[in-house]
């Protein structure tokens, strides 16, 4: 058989393997998976294999909400959280991310090749080979990122066997390396010219300079992730693609346009029943963090009121919310809004109960009742569970921690999804674009490089500011000079200013009010401990400082980054979950041990889905061994931290 009728066997093989295909898609790319061999064409490959990875709302529920915004703590909910993955889900994404994106790339590669070697190739047919190579080197690191293992071969038909990321990343960064010296010289297909072409490619209309950015600041994130465990590699990696030239302006931004409807152009947060409330890592990251007022950023008069002083931490409710937990506010309602907060928490979480704000949410739609709930109880704790207060939650801010509230349920509903702030609608209403590359995470891993002492154009401050900048342009922010400059510090005891690395008392006294006896009082308040954090260092180091602002940045577009952060450095600081009864899948995870953090607390990776164990054991036993022999949510992959 030869190359060509390889693919075309290949392509039939695809349509028998996909899951929930897209009908839109495939009739504009003239159904390529059962094309003719005249009519399979490189580019409608690619796309398929791009648009795929986008991610339609079925899949993404599963992987981008509930596996890697939980992870990444960029929203409060369970699942992957406190250890649960469902097989169900892994498999969903896990077929779909394989047959429908990674085989449809690796036989654009080999339609590439196969058309240059018999000279029937376009003049930008060696473009579209890089770019195709590049996109498969992102969905490699996609797939090995979530379950820690990936198989380089075996997307033409065969069993293939299972690599860990050590191996997978040195093929990445090497496919990188050369795709992106390819795209240096190679030729453009022109919009005018060849704009059915280019209308395929949903990012860059196959523009091989841009295409050169992004495969260089791909390079540069996936080289970051080795600075651990192989830094000298890392080194030389970063070095070399930051001085080919990446993203550093919003213009060569990689992102796709959503679409509203069902399918792989659809929001990737669109789902109405997901809650996507305010995370506690956030919450902690954001309030006092660049000392900008809640009173200079909301002046609409309805806010005003609701807005508490500077050193006030609210009302204590300590037998009715869980206390089991590393959260700094465990224990405490925000019955109002915070003195000073980030100016970008307001544009991604809108207060709660302001239903006048256009991006206020109003999901799910269905159940309006629900959504506009703004009063609450908490109840005595007895036979009769009489009423103890109701609370208005209207403009008020707070982010509870998920797991195990225990018996807490039965006396407390501020776990309801009315009670919280919620991710503006824009997001969540295929309006946007979803963002696989910003110019600022580019910066950010300057300012980080920098930091390890490695050769970069330039300095980690200036790095570390323009990529707050250019945060802060992106969300319509306003301070921000103002904001760089400023020492205050957050509930973690992290600053802004670049030259501020004082780190804050280990307490500092706070006013409260105390729920039962509605006395105030003088509190306490302790940042995180060492003990309580997994990067031991300092919580307002230049380091600390960088992956904070790149959190902060990322969220909520680029979860799977936040929990890879946190997987290789321990920052930002992830709270642990509530333990008020043991957690099923975090039994390691106890009541008496929860202030004493570890690896183990936090999901390392999702199990291979059982597909793979039942119907392909020999790729199973490879992946086994590359996870050294244990399939488990807790297993740590090979660039992340062992302790």
């Amino acid at each position: 058989m030869n190359k060509m009728n390889s693919l075309i066997s290949g392509l039939s093989l695809l349509t028998i393997l996909s899951i929930g295909s897209c009908k839109d898609f495939d009739e504009v790319n003239t159904n390529p998976t059962v094309a003719s061999k005249d009519q399979v064409r490189t580019e409608y490959l690619i796309n398929q294999a791009i648009i795929t990875a986008q991610q339609d709302p079925h899949i993404a529920e599963r992987a981008f909400v509930r596996y890697w915004k939980n992870a990444g703590h960029q929203q409060r909910e369970g699942s992957l959280t406190i250890g649960a993955t469902n097989n169900d889900w892994s498999t969903d994404y896990y077929s779909r991310m394989t047959t429908k994106s990674l085989n449809p790339i690796y036989q654009a590669i080999a339609l590439a090749k196969e058309n240059i070697q018999s000279g029937s190739a376009k003049p930008y047919e060696t473009t579209l080979l890089a770019v195709a190579r590049v996109w498969r080197a992102y969905m490699l690191s996609e797939l090995c990122d979530v379950f820690g293992v990936v198989a380089i071969e075996g997307y033409e038909g065969t069993n293939p066997k299972y690599v860990g990321a050590k191996e997978a990343y040195s093929f990445i960064l090497n496919e990188l390396k050369e795709a992106s010296e390819v795209l240096k010289t190679s030729v453009s297909p022109s919009p005018s010219t060849n704009k059915e072409v280019t209308d395929l490619d949903h990012a860059y209309g196959y523009n091989a300079t841009k295409w050169r950015m992004y495969a260089n600041s791909l390079r540069m994130r996936l080289s970051m992730r080795l600075s651990e465990v192989e830094p000298s590699l890392a080194k030389s990696h970063f070095e070399e693609a930051v001085a080919a030239g990446a993203i550093l302006n919003a213009s060569n931004r990689f992102e796709i346009v959503e679409k509203d409807g069902w399918d792989e152009l659809t929001g990737v947060m669109s789902r109405e029943w997901n809650a996507q409330n305010l995370s506690a890592t956030y919450n902690n990251l954001t309030v006092g963090l660049g000392g900008i007022t809640t009173a200079r950023q909301l002046k609409d008069a309805r806010y005003q009121s609701h807005i508490k002083a500077d050193n006030y931490l609210g009302v204590r409710y300590d037998k009715h919310l869980p206390l089991t937990t590393t959260d700094p506010m465990r224990g405490f309602y925000f019955d109002g809004l915070p003195a000073t907060i980030d100016p970008r928490a307001y544009k991604t979480f809108i207060v709660t109960g302001d239903t006048l704000n256009p991006q206020f949410c109003f999901y799910p739609s269905w159940n309006l009742g629900l959504v506009k709930k703004t009063e609450y109880e908490l109840k005595n704790n007895d036979e009769k569970k009489t009423t103890l207060v109701k609370i208005d939650a209207r403009f008020t801010w707070n982010a509870f921690v998920s797991g195990s509230w225990g018996d807490l349920n039965a006396i407390n509903d501020l776990s309801n999804i009315g009670a919280m702030p919620r991710l503006a609608l824009k997001y969540r209403n295929s309006t946007s674009k979803r963002i696989f590359f910003p110019e600022w995470e580019t910066y950010f891993l300057i300012a980080e490089a920098a930091e390890r002492g490695w050769t970069v154009p330039m300095t980690g401050k200036a790095a570390y500011e323009a990529g707050i900048k250019a945060s802060f342009a992106y969300h319509g922010a306003d301070f921000v000079d103002e904001y760089l400059s400023s020492e205050a510090y957050n509930r973690v005891g992290t600053s802004v200013a670049w030259d501020h690395t004082t780190e804050p008392s280990p307490t500092v006294t706070m006013s409260y009010v105390d729920g039962y006896t509605k006395q105030r009082g003088s509190y306490t308040y302790r940042y995180p401990e060492a003990k309580s954090r997994l990067y031991k260092k300092a919580m307002n180091d230049h380091l600390t400082k960088i992956i904070t602002q790149k959190f902060i940045a990322n969220t909520p577009w680029l979860p799977l980054e936040t929990w890879s952060d946190h997987r290789r450095l321990g920052l930002p600081f992830f709270e642990t979950p509530a333990v008020e009864k043991p957690l099923d899948n975090m039994l390691q995870l106890t009541k008496t041990n929860y202030e004493t953090v570890s690896i183990e607390f936090y999901p390392q990776r999702v199990s291979l889905p059982s597909v793979i164990s039942a119907g392909n054991k020999s790729g199973y036993t490879s992946a086994l061994q590359a996870l050294g022999g244990k399939d488990g949510v807790f297993v740590p992959i090979y660039w992340a931290k062992k302790q």
